[in-house]
C-alpha cells in the first residue's frame, strides 16, 4: 500500500537534539504557500515524533508570523517543562533563518474521571444523505479533503449580501485515512475564512494564530478511523481589520474531538 499524501507532507527528517528538517507539499497548496492546517500539522508532528515527548496533544497554539513559502523548512522542538502527568512545549519553523511561525503545545497523560460534552453534536443528515459539491474545488489542498456541506457553503454571488458566518459539514482526508492527531490538527483548519461568508465578499485574509484544544484520546481517534468529522465554524466579531472564529469537530458517534479558535486578519 502506498503511502498517503498527508503522510508525504508531514513527514520530517530529524537532524538531532529536537531539530527537524521537512518540505511543503504541491498537493496542499494554497493561493499563497501551503494550506495553514498543514503546516500546523507539521509542527505538532515534530513534537509527536520528539524521543522526550510525555503523553498526547492537550493544546496546541500557532502563531502564523508571515506567510510559510514553498520549499525547505526547519522545526525546533523542546519541552521547556515536564511535571509528573503534563509537558509544555515551545517549537519554532524558520525559512532561509527567518522565523515564520512560532507555536506552543501541551501534552499530558491522561486518566479516565467523570466526563461529559456539554456541548451537543448538531442534530444533521448522515454523511450519505449529504451530496458532494458538483464541481471539485480548484485549490490543491481542498481536493485532499471529502467535503459534504449542510449549511453556510461559499456564496454562489459575491454581492455583499451575506448574513450568517455558520458553516456546518462533514469532512474527512481524500483518499480516507485513518484520523491521528495531526490529521486532526489539520482539519480543525478546513473552513474557509468568515468574513467571505457573513460579507459576501473576497478579501484578503490571514491567520495570525490558531489554538487547538484536543478532548479525545489517541483510542477515540483509533475508533473513529477513516470515519467522517461533523464540523461546524462561526465568526464572533469583525472589527478593525480582525475577526476570530471558533470551531467544534465530532465523529459520527457524536463525541467532540476537539474545539478551536483563531483570529484571523482581513483587509477591506
Amino acid at each position: 500500500m502506498s503511502e498517503h499524501v498527508f503522510d508525504q507532507a508531514i513527514a520530517l527528517s530529524s537532524q538531532g537534539d529536537g531539530l527537524w528538517a521537512g518540505q511543503t507539499h504541491p498537493a496542499y497548496a494554497n493561493m499563497v504557500g501551503p494550506f495553514g492546517g498543514i503546516t500546523a500539522a507539521q509542527v505538532l508532528s515534530a513534537v509527536l515524533q520528539h524521543p522526550q515527548r510525555l503523553g498526547d496533544p492537550v493544546s496546541l497554539t500557532v502563531n502564523y508570523c508571515t506567510g510559510v513559502a514553498d520549499g525547505a523548512f526547519a522545526v525546533h522542538a523542546r519541552p521547556v517543562r515536564t511535571n509528573r502527568s503534563t509537558q509544555h512545549w515551545l517549537i519554532e519553523m524558520q525559512q532561509q533563518g527567518q522565523t515564520v511561525i512560532t507555536a506552543t503545545a501541551v501534552t499530558a497523560t491522561r486518566r479516565e474521571t467523570w466526563s461529559v460534552d456539554e456541548e451537543p453534536m448538531p442534530t444533521c443528515p448522515a454523511p450519505d444523505q449529504v451530496a458532494l459539491p458538483a464541481q471539485s474545488p480548484p485549490l490543491a489542498w481542498a481536493q485532499r479533503y471529502e467535503m459534504r456541506p449542510i449549511a453556510g457553503s461559499l456564496p454562489g454571488v459575491w454581492d455583499d449580501r451575506g448574513d450568517s458566518s455558520l458553516t456546518q459539514l462533514w469532512m474527512r482526508d481524500n483518499p480516507p485515512r485513518p484520523l491521528d492527531f495531526a490529521s486532526l490538527t489539520a482539519l480543525s483548519d478546513l473552513f474557509f475564512p468568515r468574513v467571505f461568508l457573513r460579507r459576501a465578499r473576497l478579501v484578503p485574509v490571514g491567520t495570525v494564530s490558531m489554538t487547538v484544544y484536543f478532548h479525545a484520546s489517541a483510542e477515540q481517534l483509533a475508533q473513529t478511523g477513516t470515519g467522517y468529522l461533523l464540523g461546524q465554524t462561526r465568526a464572533q466579531a469583525f472589527r478593525n481589520g480582525y475577526f476570530d472564529q471558533t470551531s467544534q469537530l465530532w465523529n459520527e458517534a457524536g463525541i467532540l474531538l476537539v474545539t478551536t479558535h483563531q483570529i484571523v486578519y482581513y483587509k477591506e
